[in-house]
């Protein structure tokens, strides 16, 4: 087996360099991470127990979540469905994954995106 490619390693490297001399990506990145799974939980949205940067909004119905990532995305907001097989039957989710590049303008564009259709499809 072979190793990955020497652009592949250098990036990789590079990648490590910058986690470990610019600790604050990885500070924004759980601050807009907190931020954001804590104003979907106060808007009224199931988010689950997830502890990581990946914050699922639990809808339920598959068909509904469909719709949601439909509406969000004609909204400007990106957001992929997760719906049966890939879990169960009621668990539908909407898969937000948050990065440390978004500013609270960005965060608060997308909470009001979500607010919004999460009221007009009563799933809040």
């Amino acid at each position: 087996m072979q190793g990955a490619p020497p652009a592949v390693s250098g990036a990789q490297l590079a990648a490590i360099d910058v986690l470990e001399t610019e600790p604050e990506h990885v500070k924004r990145l759980w601050d807009n991470t907190k931020y954001f799974k804590n104003e979907l939980k106060s808007l009224g949205f199931n988010t689950g127990e997830s502890e990581t940067p990946i914050t699922p909004v639990i809808v339920g119905d598959s068909g509904k979540a469909k719709e949601l990532s439909n509406r969000l995305y004609d909204e400007g907001v990106f957001a992929l469905p997760i719906v049966f097989p890939m879990v169960a039957r009621d668990k539908a989710r909407i898969r937000t994954m948050m990065n440390a590049g978004l500013t609270q303008k960005d965060l608060d564009f997308a909470l009001d995106k979500f607010e919004k259709l999460g009221k007009q499809l009563s799933i809040i």
